[in-house]
């Protein structure tokens, strides 16, 4: 079976040169570059053909790709770029590569048509002018094959090595065994869910309780499919660190063993970590890592996917022993890792790298959601974007004047806006912001375009950022955002206003990402009501649902419903006595440590200063408002093994879910709050949009992600079949019949009498 290969792929692995250099200069959307080469091709006469399907075997390599365009009349095949400004700042890397997809092209046209020339042309489109620059070379046959056969050969030894791979890996996959001697309770399950998913090509919501095992057990079926159903990568997408490192260990288990050794995972890093001189420039006049990088990345690549498991650390260390960017590194080993491990965005934002490699390469994979929950938010954020009047007019004593002019405009254009929100009609943009916001990123464009490289960084870059994200969020504007508009006084006294859009239903953006793989796996202890986050994650009308039965029973955790106590704003004064006194109560009745979770940091001060008032011999610690990694690990050491006290800490922050305190270093919680969201403007209108789209305004918007957090704090109780502990719920309302029902269905819940009573 030959290996096949893009012509992109191809050229840029053997043709690329030189330096790294992400100067930024303005390029023109996909959108723009469609429209670009629609225009050129109706330029054409009456026979020109484009989006040509070409394919080619040079041993056992086969090439394939879509040539841009022929013109049978003077046989000129045409690749066609689409630019903004001047195309003498080119960099020359770029024109090499550019050449290199035109002659293999060329080469496969002359072989499927038996032509003994062809004529090559580049074709540069200016989106701003519509101008043409053309640079035209014409090669016999013979050389465009000899051209073709030699990027083949360079190709081929990596082909050969990744036939190999893969062979060797499918046939490790398909006899690996589960790295441990037996499933938990319920572990085999979701792995047998996750392999179904990914044998039927559907999607996957799986509940499943903390404890089981889901990351070893995720991990290891989607591993177990690759080979039976062809799967070419599995991406395994977390929203926390903790996450990413638990995959990596189950991976590192995995691949070590005598079943599946080489088995290639990388760990993604984000930019702003991975970056070793964040005071330089991504190109080679400033960043020494960037200098050369095309020449030293084979042997670095190599290397990476030599050892394994690669995280952050060792990716770094490979990088620096071979002088290249380790972020940029990091971009090039993902095309040939099997396991990529990285955060949700890799995959699910606009522009997403994964999700674009996925798609441009045509390949198969299966993805893994890790706490999905979490995903709603995530993706919310995603596809919101805001614009600042402020900031805009800050940059304006930047700008050349054709960008100051352009930005007036759009400064007038806030007045139209404010008027609409005055007149509670701001419920679209009026068409005339949105030319003169146009108009402005045009004119960023042309000076960025016109400018040395790299002189558009700064806030002017920032700006045009802004603009582009704005315009593009705007042109999908539809019933799944709102806009939400602020106006403060500015400097001067001048208004500065905020407009946002801001997403409520990330499902008609998440779609397409589902659309994209074979099968998406989305796991966490708390997906219920599985209704809820299939509208909100816009799931395949196909996708399963299953709810892992757990491990633990309902003599490990005791869980005790304080109904006597209202945790309301109103009644939150008069609670802290009673809740300092349960606390302390059962403190006293049975030692060791707990934590206790309040809705805010005002409700947390209140009642943990009213313990320390009452209750001065136990020991307490507190969460504090914007606590860094370091303070949050010293939070937790104080949940040390045989170790007793309280800490106090914020539903849903850092400490509701995502930490593992098991045995003793955890013995209770306390969870004051039902969780509900506060209630404000923002949320209202989200419920008012979710009850008119899915008749669930409410519980959509308040209930359950609400209980979606007591749930999650409550699991920190209970890690393993051998823990055992108690949760006190306090507020009237875990009395109520739609929230029981809500709640894990292993529970047994019994009503306690508040301290005092």
């Amino acid at each position: 079976m030959p290996y096949s290969v893009a012509v992109r792929t191809l050229c840029e692995f053997t043709a690329r040169r030189g330096d790294l250099d992400l100067r930024f200069t303005p390029t023109p959307s996909a959108q723009e570059g469609m429209a670009g080469h629609l225009l050129v091709a109706g330029r054409r006469g009456p026979l020109y053909e484009t989006e040509i399907s070409l394919q080619g075997e040079f041993e056992h390599l086969a090439v394939r790709g879509r040539a841009d365009g022929y013109d049978p009349v003077p046989n000129r095949l045409e690749e066609i770029k689409t630019h903004r400004g001047d195309l003498g700042k080119q960099p020359a890397n770029h024109r090499h590569l550019h050449w290199a997809q035109a002659k293999v092209y060329g080469w496969l046209l002359c072989q499927a048509r038996g032509l003994g020339e062809m004529n090559l042309a580049l074709v540069y489109f200016d989106i701003a002018t519509q101008q043409e620059t053309t640079f035209v070379e014409t090669h016999s046959a013979e050389s465009l094959r000899d051209f073709f056969e030699a990027r083949c050969r360079d190709f081929l030894a990596w082909a050969e090595r990744e036939l190999e791979h893969r062979g060797g890996r499918d046939q490790a996959l398909a006899a690996l065994a589960f790295p441990h001697p037996t499933f938990r309770t319920g572990q085999r399950e979701l792995a047998e869910s996750v392999y179904r998913g990914a044998a039927t090509g559907r999607c996957v919501l799986a509940q499943a309780p903390t404890g089981i095992g889901k990351t070893a057990a995720t991990v290891f079926a989607m591993l177990k499919a690759a080979k039976p159903h062809g799967l070419d990568k599995v991406f395994y997408l977390t929203a926390k660190s903790t996450g990413r490192r638990m995959a990596l260990d189950a991976a590192a288990l995995m691949g070590s063993s005598a079943a599946a050794p080489g088995l290639r995972v990388l760990e993604l890093t984000a930019r702003d970590k991975a970056c070793e001189h964040r005071d330089k420039a991504c190109h080679g006049d400033s960043c020494p890592l960037a200098k050369g990088f095309y020449d030293r990345l084979p042997a670095a690549r190599s290397e990476s996917l030599e050892a394994g498991v690669m995280d952050g650390a060792a990716l770094r260390g490979v990088a620096l022993r071979h002088q290249v960017c380790p972020y940029y590194l990091g971009q090039e080993v993902a095309r040939w890792a099997d396991l990529v491990v990285g955060d949700y965005n890799y995959f699910f934002d606009g522009s997403a790298m994964l999700h674009a490699m996925t798609v441009g390469n045509e390949l198969r994979v299966g993805v893994l959601v890790d706490e999905a929950h979490n995903l709603v938010e995530r993706a919310r954020a995603m596809y919101s974007a805001g614009l600042s009047q402020a900031s805009l007019r800050a940059v304006r004593s930047l700008a050349p004047a054709a960008v100051r002019t352009a930005l007036d405009k759009v400064n007038r254009g806030w007045n139209v806006l404010r008027k609409a929100q005055a007149d509670g009609m701001l419920d679209a943009l009026p068409a005339a912001f949105m030319t003169a916001l146009k108009q402005a990123g045009t004119a960023l464009e042309t000076h960025f375009a016109e400018a040395a490289p790299g002189s558009a960084d700064g806030p002017l870059q920032q700006a045009y950022f802004d603009i582009l994200g704005f315009q593009r969020l705007a042109e999908s504007f539809g019933s799944h955002s709102v806009l939400e508009w602020t106006d403060q006084a500015g400097a001067l006294g001048k208004p500065a206003a905020t407009v946002r859009i801001q997403n409520l239903i990330p499902a008609p953006f998440l779609k397409q990402r589902f659309a994209a793989t074979r099968s998406v796996t989305l796991f966490s202890a708390t997906l219920s009501p599985p209704r809820y986050y299939m509208d909100m994650l816009g799931l395949p009308g196909n996708a399963a649902w299953i709810d892992v039965d757990s491990p633990f029973s309902a003599d490990q955790l005791k869980v005790h419903v304080v109904s006597r106590i209202s945790t309301r704003y109103p009644d939150r004064q008069r609670s802290a006595t009673p809740i300092a006194r349960l606390i302390a109560d059962q403190f006293e009745a049975q030692a060791g440590n707990y934590l206790a979770f309040f809705s805010s940091f005002d409700y947390l001060d209140l009642v943990a200063a009213e313990f320390a008032q009452r209750f001065p011999t136990v020991p307490m610690w507190a969460q504090a408002r914007g606590m860094d990694e370091g303070q949050r690990q010293g939070f937790l050491e104080r949940f040390a093994p045989g170790g007793a006290g309280v800490g106090f800490a914020v539903l849903g922050g850092s400490f509701g879910e995502g930490i593992d305190l098991r045995g003793d270093r955890l013995v209770g919680a306390f969870v004051a709050t039902l969780g509900l969201p506060q209630v404000n403007p923002r949320n209202e209108q989200l419920k008012a949009c979710l009850q008119g789209v899915f008749g669930s305004g409410y519980d959509y918007t308040y209930l359950y992600p609400g209980i979606q957090k007591v749930v999650q704090a409550a699991g920190r109780v209970i890690r393993t079949q051998e823990d055992k502990g108690i949760v006190y719920l306090i507020d009237d309302r875990f009395a109520r019949p739609a929230v029981r029902e809500l709640l894990p269905a292993w529970w047994r819940i019994t009503a306690a009498a508040p301290a005092g009573a």
